[in-house]
């Protein structure tokens, strides 16, 4: 894989001791390619990624692994907040759903597929259920990568947790905060939290109602964190 390198100036330190154990996929909502990269390089932005990867599979390197790019903002996920210090985040070039939404082209996932599988070969703290969406982290405030990408793909690779159970009792409707908890969602918001769950893994429907097949796809979802 060819990797260009174009700094960005938004990074700071890692905390003392913080292990990489996170990683974060992004889509870029904006007009174009080229309108993302120069806000991800701008110091005024104060936004950054570690990566940035277009639409015909070609990767840039914004900012050092080793360092805290500012790509998830506030959020949250398995009860521990300031996602930055612990991950890595990749930017997927898609105008998302602002612009005109629409899936993400095979040679874009090929390269995240062969970019991600490295960085988990770097960093082994990375588990599956580490591998998530903006929005999962941030429920309330982001959609993306949003319900066109493609995670069962990138499960069949080894990236991230896709729910393979052929059959599952469906979480009961009074335990799926307990359960979006427990997968690692924060449930302040439980409609925002059920929404991101959906968006990712039960796009049937993104309205936040906890109907059957949500259900099930959380209880599946649960059960193939603990393969």
């Amino acid at each position: 894989m060819i990797i260009r390198d174009l700094p960005s100036p938004n990074f700071d330190d890692r905390p003392v001791g913080q292990a990489i154990d996170m990683l974060v996929l992004h889509y870029t909502g904006m007009t174009s390619a080229q309108a993302a990269l120069d806000r991800l390089i701008d110091p005024a932005a104060q936004v950054s990624a570690h990566y940035l990867i277009d639409e015909d599979g070609s990767v840039v390197r914004l900012v050092d692994e080793t360092k805290r790019a500012w790509h998830a903002g506030v959020s949250m996920w398995r009860g521990q907040a300031g996602v930055n210090a612990r991950s890595i985040g990749i930017e997927l070039v898609n105008p998302g759903h602002e612009f005109g939404y629409r899936a993400f082209p095979d040679a874009q996932m090929q390269a995240l597929e062969d970019l991600a599988g490295a960085i988990l070969v770097r960093h082994p703290a990375i588990v599956a259920a580490n591998i998530v969406a903006h929005s999962d982290v941030a429920p309330t405030r982001k959609q993306d990568p949003g319900e066109l990408f493609d995670w069962r793909r990138l499960a069949a690779q080894g990236i991230g947790v896709w729910p393979t159970a052929a059959v599952v009792e469906p979480t009961a409707e009074s335990r799926v905060g307990e359960s979006l908890t427990a997968i690692g969602y924060n449930v302040t918001d439980i409609t925002a939290a059920i929404v991101a769950f959906q968006r990712r893994f039960a796009p049937h429907r993104l309205d936040g109602v906890p109907d059957l097949d949500t259900r099930q796809a959380i209880a599946a979802v649960r059960a193939a964190q603990k393969d």
